[in-house]
Parts: C-alpha cells; structure tokens; sequence
C-alpha cells in the first residue's frame, strides 16, 4: 500500500513515519491485503499546543475511508484515527459477513484499480477587483467520482463508511438515481426521483 505522510506546519520525524507505516500496513493486512493507498496528514490543533491528524485510506475503488483524531501528541492523535478507520473495516467487514455476501466480497477484490486518482479540480469562476456576489458563491472544486450500483442498505453503509453527509448512487432495483444522507437529527434520509406515471 503506498502511504503518503505530510505535515502542516508539523515536523513529521522518522520515528513517527515508521509509527504510521507500520500501523497501517498491519490494518491493511487484516483486512484487505489489496488496499490502494492512504494519506496521513498532521497539523496543529486550532486553540492550543496539541496535534490533529487526518487519515483517508483509499481501499478499493469506490470504498474511501476517513478518519480524524485530535490529541497532545502526534502519535496520539495517529494512534486515535487509526482506531476510527479500523473501526470502520470491522464493521464494514462484519455487515459483509452477516449480509453472506460472498458474491460481493469477490466482486469487491475483483475490481480494476485503474484511474483511480482521476479527481480534477477546476476553478469555475474568479472574482475580479472588490465585485462580490451575496447569492451566488464561489464554486472551486469538482470532483469526478464513480457513482456506484447499490441497493438503499448497502448505499447506507458505503455512506457509513466514507464518512460523507450525501451519498448519489444508482438504485439496483429501480435502475434510477437516488441519494441517501445523513439528517441533522443523525438518521438518514433517502431521496428517490418522483417516477413519471
């Protein structure tokens, strides 16, 4: 798995580089021995003298996971998102197992690894001098992901699991456009397109 390790006005030494590594090959090796890549990166915390950190491990296509943690110490804050992302694979792995979803597990493993890093990132507008549009921001980023088959529980989890707020995907059983996302009240919510009649 390559692992990619930065700091944001944070000195990342050896020590901590060879913590890293070492944690997250043992993770990938438990549970999926073909991971893509992951990115770590540290900074400061915002109020005090402490450190954040920020994992997104890339595992197969379509199946990112993040994981951030706070701590007095770097290797704290690594050792706390590390857990979260662990944490995900096991339930992750579990509802897999539960589901007997032999199919989709080997379907899962069998899944090219080809232009997977095709994000692309487009400026649409700049602003020009002090001109200043209240209704209208600023869009600066798009991202070209693949928007996955799945039925509503298994687009649930792929939301669970890429700790995102909106999830679009295309209903196995109705062949249509749908997104589940995650409420304000913490359940989620489904929406489906009005079928014309």
């Amino acid at each position: 798995m390559d692992i990619r390790i930065s700091g944001h006005q944070v000195e990342t030494g050896d020590a901590l580089k060879d913590h890293v590594d070492n944690r997250l090959q043992g993770i990938a090796d438990k549970y999926f021995s073909r991971a893509i890549s992951a990115q770590v990166t540290f900074g400061k915390g915002p109020h005090d003298a402490g450190f954040g950190c920020d994992i997104v491990v890339h595992v197969m296509q379509g199946l990112v996971l993040k994981g951030k943690h706070d701590a007095h110490d770097a290797h704290l804050a690594f050792d706390g998102a590390a857990e979260k992302i662990e944490k995900q694979l096991r339930r992750y792995m579990r509802r897999l197992k539960d589901r007997n979803a032999g199919d989709v597990a080997a379907l899962a493993e069998s899944v090219a690894y080809d232009n997977f890093d095709n994000a692309g990132y487009t400026l649409f507008a700049e602003r020009v001098g002090d001109e200043e549009e209240a209704d209208a921001p600023l869009i600066v980023a798009e991202t070209r992901v693949d928007i996955p088959d799945a039925t509503v529980s298994d687009a649930v989890m792929m939301l669970d699991l890429r700790n995102t707020s909106a999830l679009l995907f295309k209903n196995s059983g109705t062949g249509a456009y749908n997104m589940v996302y995650r409420r304000g009240d913490g359940t989620i919510g489904w929406v489906e397109p009005q079928r014309a009649g």
